[in-house]
């Protein structure tokens, strides 16, 4: 399966698995942090493990910072 994550080509031998299982697939360290933008559109959190990505799709992962004074 091939996916666009972040604008960059990645590979995954597997057919099909959910956002959730991606995003420990790539290693991001507080997922509860990140929003995930799913071909397009804005995918809600609680929706995480039941989207399935599959070949072709397109995501970004979308970091929040808070700060300043």
């Amino acid at each position: 399966m091939k996916l666009t994550i972040n604008g960059e080509a990645a590979e995954f031998e597997e057919a099909s698995f959910s956002v959730s299982e991606l995003l420990k697939r790539k290693d991001v360290k507080m997922p509860d942090m990140v929003s995930v933008e799913y071909n397009g559109d804005m995918l809600d959190r609680e929706n995480f493990d039941s989207t399935m990505v599959k070949d072709g799709d397109q995501l970004e992962f979308l970091y929040f910072m808070g700060g300043g004074q």
